[in-house]
């Protein structure tokens, strides 16, 4: 009965300031968003004023979608649209949301059909009846996103139904008066690998992250201990992705296979980097025989729960919770976690991965925040020691590593995330090549790192400026080279491997398996190569091993069988490259941070790093400082 009237409370002030000219035939929850459904997108659209009065009276996110009976039909609006778009947009995709009536277009000029840039996209709705969004057109097919468009379109009337009976979770009274605040750990502490742990409220019970352990060689180590957290997964309100890489969301399918079937919240970036990745991940285990956590079901499961959230929009995820993402400037689309409990009791910031310093790729990480009492930050890089060189030193080191080997006629594999570090080195090797500071030798790319320089393109709106600029504004796609050749399938590798120099980039970053075992195979046992690592390498895994100086390595062969390859190569890491910020930077970012923090939790690190940042961390700045252990209950609050 509460939550019937206070629906109607909320419902009757948000009606009352709506003239009539709008047309709203109803108002309903949309997941953690208010819905006003209107046959006239046009007055709304051009009197926008009106939602933001109505978003300062609620304290809730308002969006605008049309009413269904004005939709025309896919093709129908598809033609008015060809119509009326201008031609220079280049329209490549459409897509059409049913659930939330939105028609999502990939222009490879976006910018044309921007109301920043004067369009009349009120008139196109209106003609249509579909709200209008455009992005930047991947520069090749992302089997990626149209994986998410094809589970979208797919489970459309069970997201309609899952939006509105979420909305009246979030948005229902608070049932407990006692504010209290506790975090438990359940991955990533005195540890790399497994992010995980959940924020717990007298009202709500909150995720952060749900990864996997790349280098554990058994369960216990490898997955998140929600088992000892003592919480059902039809407790947990939602789940909170920081980023895109494994360790931190690739668990997340399995909590679905289990019996989670709450919201994902995550990036826009996010959601098709979560579903390649993934993707592969099943892919890679069905092929090597091990273990497969979950299947391609799940994942779609992923999808269809998610909502996507842009940078800086405060969203209710609970009814005493609100979440805001900022740039972690890490990987595309990465986010730190902004958590603001109850009203005023408690602000939580977990960074997630975050890099405090430009690199090509992204702007530094976001450090001003309106309050935090409580900052849970990665350690990655938390000893003394662990200080970048200046980005030029870094590039320099890079360019000569790899000319020293070329000139002698070897081949430099480099080990590669296919998502940020794949994308941060082909900048940089094309732009070396370019200027003739790097010897001109062919460059082979295998695994997912098109795929994944594909969504890049495709989310060009959360690179730099500097990209953004020469991505959206001057059509330049940076990412496309004439030195850079795409192996698309195992069949093509002879190309790479033949006689004489070359530069091979394959995944996994931390050889843990994909195709970068197969380059491996054949150059690590040759004098005259070398095996060039640029980003992290956690312990246990084989990238760990062979950086640590394993003369051998254990591989599995086509037949099943172990074989076993000596590693007779150059083994080289470039520091510098990596989208953790360094011991300097972490220090630096905590400092920022205004008021004075009441504590620091610090995690994401190897146990010897953790500590030294903690002690170091309370030493300068005079806050309480911990360094728990998996496994540990904090009361915050």
């Amino acid at each position: 009965m509460a939550q019937k009237a206070n629906h109607a409370g909320l419902m009757g002030t948000i009606l009352n300031s709506i003239p009539a000219e709008a047309q709203i035939t109803r108002v309903e929850y949309e997941g953690p968003r208010i819905a006003l459904y209107t046959r006239s997108p046009k007055y709304l659209q051009r009197n926008n004023y009106i939602i933001s009065e109505i978003v300062n009276t609620v304290k809730k996110r308002v969006v605008t979608r049309t009413e269904k009976s004005i939709r025309k039909d896919e093709q129908d609006a598809k033609a008015i649209l060809e119509k009326i778009l201008p031609s220079e947009a280049a329209i490549t995709n459409y897509f059409f949301d049913d659930a939330i009536g939105e028609i999502t277009i990939e222009a490879t000029n976006p910018i044309v059909i921007s109301q920043e840039n004067g369009y009349d996209l009120a008139d196109a709705m209106e003609q249509t009846g579909w709200k209008i969004r455009a992005r930047k057109a991947p520069n090749t097919p992302s089997s990626a996103i149209q994986t998410v468009y094809f589970a979208l379109k797919s489970g459309s009337e069970e997201r309609e139904r899952f939006y509105r009976e979420l909305g009246e979770n979030i948005f229902r009274p608070r049932l407990a008066t006692a504010e209290q605040v506790t975090l438990k750990t359940l991955g990533s502490f005195q540890e790399v690998g497994r992010s995980s742990m959940l924020v717990e409220t007298s009202e709500s019970k909150v995720l952060l992250d749900s990864g996997i352990h790349p280098g554990a060689r058994n369960a216990w180590d490898a997955y998140p201990r929600l088992d000892w957290a003592d919480v059902s997964l039809d407790e947990i309100d939602a789940v909170i992705i920081s980023h895109s890489h494994l360790d931190h969301m690739g668990f997340l399918p399995a909590l679905f296979k289990f019996g989670y079937n709450g919201p994902v919240y995550c990036t826009e970036p996010t959601l098709p980097l979560m579903t390649l990745l993934q993707t592969d991940y099943v892919k890679i285990a069905q092929i090597e025989g091990g273990r497969v956590l979950y299947d391609q079901k799940d994942i779609r499961d992923v999808i269809q729960h998610a909502i996507t959230l842009p940078y800086g929009t405060v969203t209710d995820v609970s009814p005493d919770i609100k979440l805001v993402f900022n740039n972690a400037g890490h990987i595309l689309g990465s986010a730190t976690v902004h958590l603001h409990i109850g009203e005023g009791v408690h602000n939580i910031v977990y960074t997630g991965d975050y890099k405090y310093g430009r690199t090509q790729l992204f702007d530094s990480a976001t450090w001003s925040y309106p309050r935090v009492e409580t900052l849970i930050t990665e350690s990655t890089y938390g000893a003394k020691e662990d200080i970048m060189p200046q980005r030029e030193e870094v590039e320099m080191n890079f360019v000569n590593a790899i000319n020293q080997t070329l000139k002698e006629g070897g081949k430099v594999l480099i080990p590669i995330p296919a998502v940020g570090r794949a994308q941060e080195i082909i900048l940089v090797i094309d732009q070396y090549m370019r200027n003739k500071l790097l010897v001109e030798a062919p460059v082979f790319l295998e695994g997912m790192i098109s795929e994944a320089t594909a969504i890049h393109v495709s989310y060009a709106d959360y690179l730099s400026r500097e990209l953004r600029g020469k991505m959206l504004e001057q059509g330049i796609n940076p990412f496309v080279s004439e030195y850079f050749t795409s192996i698309e399938h195992p069949s093509n590798r002879d190309e790479a491997l033949r006689e004489g120099p070359a530069i091979i980039m394959a995944t996994s970053g931390m050889l843990e398996g994909g195709p970068v075992l197969q380059y491996f195979d054949e150059v690590a046992p040759k004098e005259k190569n070398k095996i060039l690592f640029v980003s992290y390498q956690v312990q246990g895994t084989l990238g760990r091993r062979v950086l640590d100086g394993s003369k051998q390595a254990n591989l599995m062969s086509d037949s099943g069988k172990i074989k076993i390859v000596d590693v007779g190569c150059r083994v080289e890491k470039i520091e510098g490259f990596s989208g953790h910020s360094d011991y300097n930077q972490i220090i630096r970012f905590v400092g920022k941070l205004r008021p004075k923090l009441q504590q620091v939790i610090v995690n994401h690190g190897e146990k010897r790093k953790v500590e030294n940042l903690a002690y170091m961390l309370q030493r300068i700045y005079r806050v309480p400082t911990m360094k728990p252990a998996v496994q540990e209950a904090i009361r915050l609050y």
